[in-house]
């Protein structure tokens, strides 16, 4: 089974996409900052991660969780969707720079979630 770890900030999000992937076959892990994302990350070795950009004051932002694991070896092929509210495309561009294999702007369809995962993990 395929492992997520769904990182936001916001309880009624980790809800709604935790209660979706699992519907899918997934199995979740979750956190609600930065600096506990990279705890899991390295522990777990998720397959996936979706990752909020905005984390709360003095956690790591999710940009950052994502060039720290994209610049080491061991964690680079863990596949990353930035999920965020910010949808500005200097965030899209920043996203890309730091390693996301995708981008997704709240609000979002759970459906539409469920078929980029799918697709990603399906490789």
């Amino acid at each position: 089974m395929k492992t997520i770890l769904v990182v936001d900030d916001k309880p009624e999000v980790i809800e709604l996409v935790s209660v979706t992937l699992e519907m899918g076959g997934y199995k979740i892990l979750t956190a609600t900052n930065g600096n506990q994302a990279l705890e899991i990350a390295y522990q777990e070795h998720p397959d996936l991660m979706l990752l909020d950009i905005q984390m709360p004051g003095g956690s790591v932002d999710g940009f950052g969780v994502c060039r720290t694991l994209k610049a080491d070896p061991v964690y680079k092929d863990i596949f990353i969707i930035l999920l965020t509210a910010k949808g500005q495309s200097r965030d899209k561009e920043l996203g890309k720079e730091v390693g996301a294999d995708s981008y997704l702007v709240k609000p979002f369809s759970p459906l539409r979630l469920l078929g980029i995962v799918n697709e990603m993990l399906a490789s």
